[in-house]
């Protein structure tokens, strides 16, 4: 593998210049006011970014999943029922959660491929009338088939059927790349990472609380210590944390959000969807198929590309990886070996896009695949040439 080369998986994602430097920091003291300089405008940026207004923003020492475990343990006890489907990889590691956790989980079984039923929802909690179901869990944007859901038509359903459970939502590969809106989606809990949209090392838990959320924490007897907001919330009126934060990334995720929003989030989500349509093009042109059923929902960030019947996807990565230094993503779960993925998010424009397309090319046609070289890379050029972005001197 090539440093020098820009990676093509879902996350961690390419990290800019100054983002490194600004993770590179000398050591501080993390009870001294100073450390509350990085940490309250950090909350604050994300805030913004997540598009609301008071969401309650905790930032562990962690990942994505983590971030899981937080939204559970602080808000549910023992025994509670949450609604979930199970649509792919990361929606099934949830669940699994919940299980040791000794929740009781209700899945509705979804193909990989297809985005979250919310009318199924509706119908199972507006029949729930005794309210039993706790909590709806949903993922904004499933990574392991590159399919985004409504999480809007999630909350309808809660609304619909009159249901007090609280709204989780998955957001690790959306939260900084797609339009995500805490406040007009009804959103409890939005959990997300660095490694994705905020373009930072792994190693940082992002999670926003609403109201109704932090007044579940009241009652949630759950086991929970690294994990309890209810600590980080007394921590950060000092400037501190109950322990020791991971000072360079917070202050990289305070730079982070200010270049998102100084290219502007409408920006950010448009650069997205122009480089996915590119590779979207470039796949058509293959004469291949997505793993996502229909247009509706496509993601934004990633792309998982279904190769022939008979030919294990994951030989595609592997020869990217080894022939020409360049890592894609492969297939998890019930898609491996029948798919492999791009990513296309975080720090990435149309030219370093065409890099990756050109290279998955090389690729299969090397290993046998009825390609035709410079197919997907003549198609993507057009749809970039025809829908130029705003080149900007900071762009992310």
């Amino acid at each position: 593998m090539s440093f020098q080369n820009p990676v093509f998986i879902p996350g961690p994602t390419n990290i800019p210049e100054s983002l490194r430097k600004a993770c590179d920091m000398p050591t501080i003291d993390h009870r001294s006011p100073l450390f509350g300089q990085i940490l309250h405008p950090a909350r604050a940026g994300v805030r913004e970014i997540l598009k609301s207004d008071s969401a309650e923003v905790f930032i562990f020492p962690s990942t994505g999943t983590g971030g899981w475990e937080t939204a559970l343990t602080n808000t549910l006890s023992a025994g509670d029922k949450v609604l979930t489907a199970r649509n792919g990889m990361f929606s099934h590691r949830w669940i699994d959660m919940c299980q040791r956790h000794g929740l009781n989980v209700e899945i509705v079984e979804t193909p990989w491929g297809d985005g979250l039923p919310a009318d199924r929802y509706e119908e199972i909690l507006a029949a729930d009338k005794n309210h039993e179901i706790k909590a709806v869990l949903a993922t904004h944007n499933e990574t392991a088939t590159g399919v985004k859901s409504d999480i809007a038509a999630v909350r309808r359903a809660l609304t619909a059927a009159q249901h007090p459970a609280l709204l989780f939502v998955d957001g690790v590969s959306s939260i900084a790349s797609m339009d995500f809106r805490f406040d007009e989606w009804g959103v409890d809990v939005a959990v997300t990472g660095s490694q994705k949209g905020f373009m930072l090392p792994a190693g940082l838990a992002i999670v926003g609380f609403s109201q109704k959320a932090m007044e579940a924490t009241k009652t949630g007897t759950l086991p929970r210590t690294f994990f309890d907001v209810r600590d980080m919330t007394k921590g950060y009126a000092n400037n501190a944390y109950p322990y020791t934060p991971a000072v360079g990334l917070m202050n990289g995720l305070n730079q982070a959000c200010s270049m998102l929003l100084s290219e502007g989030l409408e920006n950010v989500f448009a650069r997205h969807h122009r480089i996915a349509e590119g590779v979207r093009a470039a796949v058509g042109a293959w004469g291949l198929e997505l793993c996502a059923s229909s247009p509706a929902v496509y993601s934004d960030t990633v792309s998982a590309i279904r190769t022939p019947n008979g030919f294990n996807a994951t030989d595609i990565v592997t020869h990217a990886a080894e022939k020409y230094g360049v890592a894609f993503g492969v297939g998890l779960g019930e898609v491996a070996g029948k798919v492999f993925r791009i990513g296309h998010l975080g720090s990435l424009t149309d030219v370093m896009a065409l890099s990756g397309i050109a290279t998955a090319e090389m690729c299969m046609v090397d290993l046998g695949l009825n390609i035709d070289l410079g197919s997907g890379v003549a198609a993507a050029q057009e749809y970039y040439r025809g829908h130029p972005g705003c080149v900007q001197k900071n762009a992310a």
